[in-house]
C-alpha cells in the first residue's frame, strides 16, 4: 500500500507528456541505462530515476508500419497500460506504482519491484522443496484466482498473463498475480484458482465459459492431428 505522498506524485507524473527536446533527452538517458529485456513491442531497462530503482519500458517504432499509424497505435497502447496498471492500483492490487511517462518517445517509468520474485521461480522452489508443499501452492492458487478476479472485474485485462510476468514482493507472498498451468502437475491447483476466481469475481461464469470452449478446441485440434 503505498502513501498518500506516493500517490499524489503517481497522480502528477503520468499526466506530464514532454516536449521534443525533452523527449530527446529521455532517449539520450536510456542510452547509458541498463537494457536487461527485448521483446518483440518493447525494451525494459534497469535505471536510478529522482533516486529511486526505476524499470522503464520503451515502445520502440515499427519499421514495417507506416510511420503515423505506428505513432498512433504505440501511443494508444501506452496510454491504455499506464489506465490498466493505475485501475489496478485502485482496486487494491499490488502493481508498480507509475512514476513518470513521456508519451513522445512512449516510455513508461515504474517502480522496480526490488528483491522480488517471479512467480514462476516461487512455484518451482516449492515444488523443489520437501515441506508443506500443497498447503503453499493450494493458498498460491487461491490469490491467484481472487487478484485475477479483481482485474477482471476492473475491466483489466493482461494480454500475457504467465508465472513469468508476475512478481511476489519480499517478504509478502500473498501479493500475486498469476497463471498455474503452465507449470507441469499442476492440473489440480489451476481447478482450484479457477473456483477461486468464480467465487471471487462478479464477471466469472463468461469468464468460465470461455475458457471451457478454448479447452474444448484445444481438445478437438489434438484429436484431429
Amino acid at each position: 500500500m503505498c502513501s498518500s505522498q506516493s500517490r499524489g506524485s503517481e497522480r502528477r507524473w503520468t499526466e506530464v507528456n514532454m516536449t521534443q527536446g525533452e523527449s530527446m533527452a529521455v532517449s539520450e538517458f536510456l542510452a547509458r541505462a541498463k537494457l536487461i529485456k527485448q521483446g518483440a513491442e518493447a525494451r525494459v531497462y534497469r535505471v536510478e530515476f529522482l533516486g529511486r530503482p526505476t524499470i522503464v519500458k520503451e515502445r520502440f517504432p515499427k519499421r514495417y508500419r507506416h510511420p503515423s499509424l505506428d505513432d498512433k497505435l504505440t501511443h494508444r497502447r501506452t496510454v491504455q497500460e499506464v489506465r490498466s496498471i493505475l485501475r489496478c492500483r485502485r482496486a487494491g492490487i499490488s502493481a508498480p506504482v507509475v512514476y513518470f511517462v513521456d508519451y513522445t518517445s512512449h516510455c513508461i517509468f515504474l517502480e522496480e519491484i526490488v528483491g522480488s520474485l517471479t512467480v514462476r521461480d516461487h512455484i518451482i522452489s516449492i515444488q523443489q522443496s520437501n515441506s508443506c508443499k500443497m498447503l503453499q501452492l493450494d493458498q498460491l492458487a487461491e490469490k491467484v484466482g481472487q487478484i485475477l478476479a479483481k482485474m477482471h472485474d476492473e475491466d483489466v485485462i493482461h494480454g500475457d498473463l504467465t508465472t513469468s510476468n508476475m512478481l511476489l514482493r519480499q517478504g509478502m507472498q500473498s501479493d500475486l498475480k498469476a497463471f498455474l498451468s503452465t507449470h507441469p502437475n499442476t492440473e489440480v491447483l489451476f481447478e482450484k484458482l479457477l473456483k477461486s476466481y468464480a467465487a471471487s469475481s462478479k464477471k466469472s461464469s463468461a469468464v468460465i465459459k470461455k475458457l471451457d470452449e478454448v479447452r474444448l478446441r484445444g481438445r478437438k485440434r489434438s484429436m484431429v492431428g
